[in-house]
């Protein structure tokens, strides 16, 4: 499907739309990924009828990587600009990782953009413990070996021993090739991310979908506080790279919170 490339600002950010007239659904990567990383996703939801649409954040796959702030605001302010160049009604957002924090920082500030949000494996309220490591990481990422401690940290937390190796391999390659501008302004940018400005704008259905890790991505009491009507489910036998390793598993609670969320 050919790449649509949109300009805002002197940034091209790069997206592939498969258009018709079913529901919009929008899929948001995560850090240092790109949209091949929602493919199973993007065919499943075409095959059943919808509009999907696929973007690279900038900084990421197609998109351009300007020197500058990599905070969600900024990533927000481009998905919502990018719904509204492509006219899209009201679509179901889903975001990935940080992608889904992207998700539910645009249901907080453009309460009239998306119908409803998922967020798979989203770090979106974080734990103290958290904050601190994920401040360490961004002190070794402005370091000279970026790329082995990008590599390094996603190996060591985002990954089960169930997880196909092979699959790891490719994407601890695929991420550890993201500029390194945008690999360190990204954490940055997860790091000083606060949600809690959020608590009562959440007002659309949301679903958070888990990895079958021990402790959940995002600190769970946290988030449905800011968004009591949370609906959470969880898939069996993956790490963080759930839409990657058991896509039947995610695809088949998109589809049943799609059609509930109507």
């Amino acid at each position: 499907m050919k790449t649509r490339l949109l300009e805002r600002d002197g940034v091209t950010l790069a997206c592939v739309d498969s258009g018709g007239s079913g529901r919009s659904v929008v899929l948001v990567h995560g850090w240092c990924c790109d949209r091949s990383f929602f493919r199973p996703q993007f065919d499943h939801l075409v095959a059943a009828g919808h509009r999907a649409i696929a973007l690279d954040l900038r900084g990421h796959g197609e998109s351009d990587a300007p020197h500058g702030a990599y905070s969600m605001e900024v990533f927000t302010d481009d998905v919502a600009w990018c719904l509204r160049q492509l006219a899209v009604d009201r679509p179901v957002v889903v975001g990935h990782s940080m992608g889904g924090i992207i998700s539910f920082d645009l249901a907080a500030r453009y309460p009239d953009l998306a119908s409803a949000i998922v967020m798979i494996d989203s770090a979106v309220v974080r734990s103290a413990g958290a904050l601190k490591a994920i401040g360490g990481i961004c002190e070794k990422l402005a370091g000279p070996d970026r790329v082995a401690v990008a590599q390094n940290y996603v190996s060591s937390a985002l990954f089960i021993a169930t997880d196909d190796p092979e699959r790891k391999r490719d994407i601890l390659k695929r991420m550890g090739n993201a500029p390194a501008h945008v690999m360190l302004g990204a954490m940055e940018g997860l790091r000083d991310y606060d949600p809690s400005y959020a608590r009562g704008r959440i007002t659309v259905p949301s679903l958070f979908i888990m990895a079958d890790e021990p402790v959940p991505r995002s600190y769970m009491p946290g988030l449905l506080e800011l968004a009591p009507q949370l609906m959470v489910g969880q898939t069996v036998g993956s790490g963080h790279f759930c839409q990657l390793e058991v896509p039947d598993q995610v695809n088949a609670m998109l589809d049943r919170f799609i059609k509930i969320s109507a």
